[in-house]
């Protein structure tokens, strides 16, 4: 990950308000009453387990975050290469895209019904 992207991305497309950044390690952002810290692979939060594995992105795991308009964000994002996993998909609650942050962490974008 790099940190300077991750404010780009959580900042500039999702309404994130950068409140610490610690050089090219970590930064915490805030928005509402959610805080998400991201902490590239020098950090201390990086080092292995005591099994030795080792903290990776990917998988079905992801965060939520809410949106006002899926379309305009979706194609504000993929204007600057952001990666997407999948095409819209509606449902009884809403709708939904998945994409991936500068450290390929699955982001789930989601327009409320």
């Amino acid at each position: 990950m790099h940190v300077h992207a991750a404010v780009l991305f959580y900042q500039d497309h999702l309404g994130f308000e950068l409140k610490q950044q610690f050089g090219p390690a970590m930064a915490i952002f805030k928005r509402g009453d959610l805080a998400l810290w991201l902490a590239e692979p020098m950090a201390s939060a990086s080092k292995a387990m005591p099994d030795g594995t080792r903290p990776e992105p990917g998988g079905w795991a992801r965060i939520v975050i809410k949106v006002d308009d899926l379309d305009a964000t979706a194609a504000g994002m993929k204007a600057i290469g952001v990666r997407f996993r999948n095409d819209v998909v509606s449902g009884p609650s809403g709708r939904q895209v998945l994409c991936l942050d500068p450290s390929v962490n699955l982001v789930e974008l989601f327009e409320q019904a």
